[in-house]
């Protein structure tokens, strides 16, 4: 998580002060990134497929693409794991248990949820869990393997695939899939390793958690 390893960094010399309303850039990414999310016909039909060496997630009703995005995957060393799943468990103001920050009277230090202070976690939005401390959540997403695992979608893409899952839809992560021939050209890319850090101070508020423009399914 670039974004968690700069604060430590900066922590090192010196705690962080807290800016309330402080934002540098976009919460959840570095910038607009629309993608059209269409209403299942049926719900249960819904299955979500990944394509890990594509960075995309096609969620599919039949043949039918309700939505298609780009997503940032786990790193060689903490992948991504391959198989088949079903999400489990959704929470919209979901925080890491992992990474985080304490709160110390009016400042704000990076924290792995020990030491002094009130631990806020890391906010991990539109959490949608397919195994044990893995899930589909807000976040940057970078055009390279950048998380410990989890799968990020960026800004607004990430409620609108909340909106689509339900308890029980299944899951499905493999190297690549039969839609990367006819839906990946179509993917709207997006590089946010350039995004600045928002505000620590913003991060431990509930404005962390990127609401989306518009609708959310058409």
């Amino acid at each position: 998580m670039r974004h968690v390893s700069r604060f430590i960094l900066l922590a090192a010399s010196g705690s962080l002060l807290f800016l309330t309303g402080c934002q540098t850039g976009r919460v959840a990414g570095g910038g607009p990134y629309h993608v059209t999310a269409y209403r299942p016909h049926d719900p249960s039909a819904v299955r979500v497929k990944v394509s890990l060496s594509k960075q995309n997630v096609y969620v599919m009703e039949g043949d039918r693409c309700l939505m298609a995005a780009a997503i940032s995957v786990g790193i060689p060393a903490k992948p991504t794991p391959k198989g088949n799943f079903t999400i489990y468990s959704k929470q919209e103001q979901k925080r890491s248990g992992s990474y985080g920050f304490s709160v110390q009277g009016n400042h704000v230090v990076p924290s792995t949820g020990g030491g002094p202070g009130r631990y806020v976690g890391y906010p991990m939005g539109y959490w949608c869990e397919f195994a044990p401390a893995y899930g589909f959540h807000q976040g940057f997403v970078h055009p390279y393997p950048r998380t410990h695992g989890c799968i990020r979608l960026h800004g607004e893409a990430a409620p609108k695939f909340f909106a689509l899952v339900k308890i029980g839809t299944p899951v499905n992560i493999a190297t690549s899939q039969p839609e990367d021939a006819t839906l990946a050209s179509t993917v709207q890319r997006v590089d946010d390793s350039k995004a600045p850090d928002p505000s620590p101070g913003l991060m431990i508020t509930s404005a962390a958690f990127e609401k989306p423009s518009g609708p959310l399914l058409q």
